[in-house]
């Protein structure tokens, strides 16, 4: 789970510049927070009814889940969530596979997408790293393990 400050900002992300669905959104209004889950489904195999789009959610394979806590986004004392890649260190990133990560992050140049580390850099090649609206880092990856 993945703490975020504006809804808004980081489905954008996940939808435009990660490719991921929405699969489900619940609201707690009692305690003021929103779950969203977001996955690599298609469309046409997400249930259309609320009940079923549930239990189906929480059957996939693999789900991020975000967590927004409601006024975070429009709070100007609200600095962020700390993302565990400084200290204290605790939390490091979540991986993302592609057939190409040189195609991945070009693309990603031309969205803007902020870079910890492009597939050139450093001593480990062919594998980048990028930033969400949060600050989460997101490790970007082939599929193919010899590209390494």
């Amino acid at each position: 789970m993945l703490r975020i400050k504006d809804p808004k900002l980081s489905l954008k992300f996940y939808t435009e510049v990660l490719g991921m669905r929405l699969l489900s959104k619940l609201d707690f209004p009692e305690m003021k927070f929103s779950l969203y889950f977001m996955g690599f489904e298609k469309e046409e195999d997400i249930p259309k009814d609320p009940e079923e789009r549930k239990k189906w959610t929480f059957n996939q394979k693999a789900t991020l889940e975000l967590t927004h806590n409601w006024g975070t986004e429009s709070d100007p004392n609200f600095t962020g969530y700390h993302n565990g890649n400084s200290e204290p260190r605790g939390f490091g990133h979540i991986g993302i596979r592609v057939p190409d990560v040189d195609a991945a992050s070009e693309r990603f140049e031309s969205l803007h997408v902020k870079f910890i580390k492009k597939p050139n850099d450093g001593k480990m090649k062919g594998l980048a790293f990028i930033q969400d609206p949060d600050g989460y880092w997101i490790e970007i990856l082939n599929y193919d393990k010899s590209k390494f």
